[in-house]
């Protein structure tokens, strides 16, 4: 008789100590991090709210948050200015802002550029179209209002919502993607005639970038590539401290000072998001603080697994006349398959990231509505 293997034994992953992180004063900075859909924004929201009824003073960098959260902290708008937020329990003070990725990008403009050259490229159609639609813009310009508000030096901590992107690493790609775009070969070349110093340098430029403009003046347009050029002439000037503040405020995110929370959802891509960012955050160097799983299901009586629920309600179901508890019995098994289907997704996470620390958030009844449900969601997340 072949001998029984012993079973695997079950890794278990080191809890995630929250108070300690909100708590810790050479910590300034949380990053909550993750895919799309996964509780973020409610997860930063509140962080804060605890962090500020444990003494400090807080601001919560938020994008694009739903309606009801910004009720949930008694504000009637968010904007690109911190406000207050009101009914907090504790020594500590809480400030919300929402990401206005446009208002920052004007706010760059205007503070590198005399007042003429800022009025030309902020009307500058080429500039307006790029600085609310160009490709990992509003992860660029959360990681320049994280900039501003630690230099600031106003608060004890700050709490960044990454933006809702496809892929949760696009918040760190963003920098190195702007910059691939303000050292591309397209812009160098447009750039030209202004490095050569303006009008006259176009008699300096040879026969192969007169061929170049009319090609491309007939591909965009006269007029559309003049807006290009216009803008482009003003890169040296406006932008050259960019790819700069990009990477201060990039050694600021490994700097020992800043705590990564990334966030996930127990459901099969979410996980595997996570896993690669912390899988990134370790190739750059960041801080990881821990992962957050939110809204995991669980039973109040796990002792009676699904298959003895199933069995014991089609019995039922076949005598007759128990149709209620029948039922009641088939919503627990159900309830039960999908809290095995959620374990099983963080044993994947946890076979690779073994000492990672980690959090469970019980899924909620209902939504956030208001500072007691923050208050919830706070308490679970350091229980």
């Amino acid at each position: 008789m072949t001998p029984r293997k012993p079973d695997t034994p079950r890794r278990i992953s080191p809890v995630l100590d929250m108070d300690a992180v909100l708590d810790d004063s050479r910590i300034r900075i949380v990053v909550c991090c993750g895919s799309g859909g996964v509780g973020k924004t409610t997860t930063a929201a509140a962080l804060g709210l605890r962090a500020a009824e444990r003494g400090r003073r807080v601001v919560v960098l938020t994008v694009d948050p739903a309606r009801r959260l910004a009720q949930a902290m008694g504000l009637t708008e968010l904007d690109n200015t911190p406000r207050p937020v009101t009914g907090v329990d504790g020594p500590g003070e809480l400030h919300a802002m929402m990401l206005d990725m446009k208002r920052t990008f004007d706010e760059i403009i205007e503070a590198h550029a005399d007042p003429v050259r800022a009025r030309q490229i902020l009307e500058n159609p080429f500039y307006q179209s790029l600085s609310s639609s160009f490709s990992g813009t509003q992860e660029y310009m959360a990681m320049e209002k994280l900039g501003q508000l630690q230099r600031d030096g106003d608060w004890d901590l700050i709490v960044v919502d990454t933006p809702p992107s496809r892929s949760a690493l696009d918040f760190l790609d963003a920098p190195e993607r702007l910059g691939r775009f303000l050292d591309g070969r397209l812009i160098r070349i447009l750039m030209a005639p202004a490095k050569a110093g303006g009008r006259s340098a176009f008699k300096l430029l040879n026969a192969g970038f007169g061929l170049v403009a009319g090609a491309m003046t007939k591909i965009l347009g006269a007029q559309f590539l003049k807006d290009i050029q216009m803008f482009v002439g003003a890169l040296d000037a406006v932008f050259g401290g960019f790819r700069q503040r990009a990477e201060q405020t990039y050694k600021l995110l490994q700097a020992p000072g800043t705590a990564f929370v990334v966030v996930a959802a127990p459901e099969r891509d979410a996980m595997r998001e996570a896993s690669y960012f912390v899988e990134r955050l370790a190739e750059e160097g960041m801080p990881l603080a821990g992962l957050v799983i939110n809204r995991v299901h669980t039973s109040l009586a796990p002792a009676l697994s699904a298959a003895r629920s199933a069995a014991a309600a089609e019995d039922l179901e076949t005598r007759g006349g128990h149709e209620l508890t029948a039922a009641v019995l088939r919503l627990h098994a159900g309830r039960m398959q999908l809290a095995a289907r959620e374990h099983r997704e963080q044993e994947h996470f946890t076979s690779a990231h073994p000492t990672v620390p980690i959090a469970q958030v019980l899924a909620m009844p209902e939504d956030v509505h208001d500072l007691d449900g923050l208050r919830r969601i706070g308490e679970l997340l350091t229980a």
